[in-house]
């Protein structure tokens, strides 16, 4: 058999491989086959090991084998460009309408909005429109872009030709898994008309986290909720009557709770023209 010479001292030894073959060959020897038939096995099996190359594991420094690598999970975005968007000098209530045409907007609701959900439009071969899409419905009319606590953020809105119908998400920019909710409020069709005080509505509030209950939403959380609801629609002075809420987990369970648990206040008569829930402009996050 064939040697591979070494190139440091002109000895000769075997490759693995060939010690393998080797051992094969000497194992079949005693079976007394003629010695053509052996030296046809012994080339059958160089030609086959020649074709099919060896796996070897990789090893670690100490000379053991390398453990299987983990895969990473996906690091989240840098969300701080919505921070530029906040209350300033000239812009008290943001600037939501060109927030919500940043390019960034898109893939970042994409990325954090990702529940199902079933409250809001018709089904198309039995699916509803993505969660994504029905929050961008209730903030195509511009509302406000608030900041709380130099970290907390409410982006507000409503339906186009629909203000009744109004959008809230709501950001959490610190930490490392940004807690992203948008919350709906959805009116009841089987009562009185939306022009009606009397008219009831229903809050669904999607978090992009586990959040096991009403009583573990953030305090942040739930001011921006009562601040947002105790708004008064535009235009008409009315407090929409909240009557149920939806809190519904990420996997798209729906879990009905007391509008009071999550910050909604009864209705109050509160005109357009208060100004006491207008945040502050805050300074730029570093």
């Amino acid at each position: 058999m064939k040697r591979i010479k070494s190139k440091t001292n002109g000895t000769t030894k075997r490759t693995p491989r060939q010690s393998v073959l080797l051992s094969v060959f000497i194992r079949v020897k005693p079976l007394n086959l003629p010695m053509r038939r052996l030296l046809q096995l012994a080339a059958f099996l160089l030609f086959t090991a020649t074709l099919a190359p060896a796996q070897i594991a990789p090893m670690t420094p100490s000379g053991a084998p390398e453990p299987p690598r983990k895969k990473e999970k996906p690091v989240s975005g840098n969300i701080e460009w919505i921070w530029q968007y906040t209350p300033d000098g000239a812009n008290k209530d943001g600037r939501e309408n060109e927030l919500i045409q940043d390019s960034h907007f898109g893939p970042f609701i994409d990325q954090y909005l990702t529940t199902p959900q079933t409250f809001w439009g018709q089904p198309v071969n039995g699916h509803y429109r993505p969660l994504a899409a029905t929050a961008l419905d209730h903030l195509t009319v511009p509302g406000k872009v608030v900041a709380d606590e130099n970290r907390y953020i409410s982006i507000t809105g409503c339906v186009v030709h629909f203000c009744p119908a109004r959008g809230l998400l709501w950001v959490d920019l610190n930490g490392k898994q940004h807690l992203v909710v948008f919350a709906a409020i959805d009116w009841i069709k089987q009562g009185h008309p939306t022009t009606d005080p009397e008219a009831e509505y229903t809050l669904w509030i999607f978090p992009n986290q586990p959040l096991s209950g009403a009583q573990h939403l953030p305090p942040a959380l739930t001011k921006a909720i009562a601040r947002w609801t105790a708004e008064p629609l535009a235009g008409r002075g009315i407090v929409q009557n909240i009557t149920h809420a939806i809190l519904v987990d990420p996997d798209g369970t729906p879990h009905e709770v007391a509008p009071s648990a999550i910050g909604v206040n009864p209705p109050s008569t509160k005109s357009d023209t208060d100004t006491d829930n207008d945040a502050p402009a805050l300074k730029p996050r570093n």
